[in-house]
């Protein structure tokens, strides 16, 4: 059954003719997606994304539909429903107390086999400092899958927002964070290395991925994220590429193309970018990430997981290798139950 504020993308997916499901029995943990409800969302960036109904039916459906050995998943902070009362610092619990019920409702067995969120980040505010512990704890209270926190960081990386940036190592909670803007690496790298007790996870290979920029754009962003890659408490998810990013929309979005990109080619045109990450960083520190349903308006889940397995493949990752990237780095971060 279609549902009804999904349609557009829905139909747009149905036109591709499903590949063969590449290495089917390897087990991956899917180390970033979103969950929420939208169909009264009236800002941006919620407002302009397709898939509008994105809760614990659609997801396992798309996993089970996908034929891919999908064991685990992480929950990525989206401001998916927050409290509607109660302190404001507090509402984000909200998420976290919702994506818990979620989890509950996987573990039942009734959706499937795959567990959905044994892993959980939502948001916390650090920029008032230590105060942010009470909202902290309240997430930890919330579910005992609450592993960190996503949210942007000052310039300045001022000591009241550093104060609150290391209660995350005093909660054993790790700092995921993404912008679109990768010039902002060298100085998440500055953050890294204040706080070595902290993880920190780049998001979506450390900015907007445009696979027309040319040379000079491309050398920035790898110098960008060589710098990142030298904090040896920093990993990456390594996805994210095929996604809208404010207004500008890659060559493979549904609104740029009648059909749905197959997965050689999108792994031809996005190659160089993931062979760099991996190199940078080495597949133990890399994730590879669905970012669903975000990058559902490029590709379908089975045909991003194929792209992914053809640029391992194509980097030449050993067996050991491989199982880090597809799962092992992210049961490792994220601290997942075996």
């Amino acid at each position: 059954m279609i549902q009804p504020a999904n349609q557009r993308l829905t139909l747009w997916l149905a036109q591709e003719t499903p590949e063969p499901v590449l290495e089917p029995e390897l087990p991956i943990i899917d180390p970033h997606h979103h969950l929420w409800d939208l169909r009264t969302a009236n800002t941006e960036p919620y407002l302009s994304f397709e898939e509008k109904v994105y809760l614990c039916e659609e997801i396992t459906q798309e996993i089970s539909r996908s034929g891919h050995n999908v064991v685990q998943t992480v929950f990525a902070q989206c401001g998916a429903f927050y409290r509607a009362d109660g302190p404001e610092e507090e509402r984000c619990v909200g998420e976290t107390e919702f994506v818990h019920g979620i989890a509950a409702m996987s573990r039942s067995g009734i959706y499937g086999a795959t567990r959905l969120c044994t892993g959980i980040f939502g948001a916390a505010d650090l920029r008032p400092g230590k105060v942010v512990e009470k909202v902290l704890k309240a997430h930890l209270a919330a579910s005992p899958n609450f592993r960190g926190i996503r949210t942007a960081f000052p310039r300045d990386l001022n000591t009241q927002f550093l104060e609150g940036y290391r209660a995350l190592a005093q909660y054993n909670l790790s700092f995921d964070n993404y912008s679109p803007d990768h010039r902002r690496l060298p100085t998440l790298a500055r953050l890294a290395n204040a706080c070595p007790d902290v993880t920190i996870i780049v998001n979506h290979l450390g900015g907007k991925v445009d696979p027309a920029a040319g040379v000079e754009a491309f050398a920035e962003w790898r110098k960008n994220i060589d710098a990142i890659a030298q904090a040896p408490n920093a990993v990456i998810k390594v996805g994210g590429g095929q996604q809208r990013v404010g207004t500008w929309e890659p060559p493979f979005h549904m609104h740029q193309r009648k059909t749905p990109i197959g997965s050689e080619e999108l792994c031809e045109l996005l190659y160089p970018y993931y062979q760099h990450v991996i190199e940078a960083f080495g597949p133990e520190r890399c994730m590879f990430e669905s970012n669903f349903p975000v990058d559902k308006e490029c590709v379908s889940y089975r045909t991003l997981w194929n792209t992914f397995k053809r640029i391992a493949a194509r980097a030449g990752l050993s067996p050991s290798e491989k199982g880090a990237i597809f799962s092992g780095t992210a049961a490792q971060v994220y601290r997942l139950p075996a």
